[in-house]
C-alpha cells in the first residue's frame, strides 16, 4: 500500500510540474509577453484612475471644511459683516492722545 501511495504522490507532482512548466512557456512567447503588458497597463490605468478619484474626493472635503465653492473664492456668510463694514471704523491703536505713543518714544 505504501508503494501506491508514493505512486499517485509522484504523478500528483508530475502533473503539476508540467502543467507549472507550460504555464512558464506560455508566458515567455511573444503574445505571453504582449499579454501580461496588457494586464500591467490595465492595472496602471485602474491605479491613476482610483489616486484621482481620491484626490478629487478629499479636494471636495476639504473644499467643504474650510467652506470654500468649487472655483476656489470663500464665502461669506450672513454673520461675516465683510471688509466694507469695517471700513469707516477707527483703528485699536488711534485711541491714544496726540504726542504719546503708547510707552514707545
Amino acid at each position: 500500500m505504501s508503494r501506491g501511495i508514493w505512486f499517485v504522490a509522484g504523478a500528483g507532482v508530475g502533473v503539476y510540474a508540467v502543467t507549472r512548466a507550460r504555464r512558464v512557456a506560455e508566458a515567455f512567447t511573444s503574445e505571453g509577453l504582449r499579454d501580461r503588458l496588457a494586464g500591467l497597463a490595465v492595472g496602471a490605468r485602474l491605479l491613476r484612475d482610483e489616486v484621482r478619484a481620491g484626490q478629487q474626493e478629499s479636494e471636495t472635503q476639504l473644499r467643504e471644511r474650510l467652506g470654500l465653492v468649487p472655483h476656489g473664492i470663500p464665502e461669506l456668510g450672513a454673520a461675516d459683516p465683510g471688509p466694507d463694514a469695517l471700513a469707516g471704523a477707527p483703528h485699536p491703536t488711534d485711541d491714544h492722545p496726540e504726542g504719546t505713543t503708547r510707552g514707545h518714544r
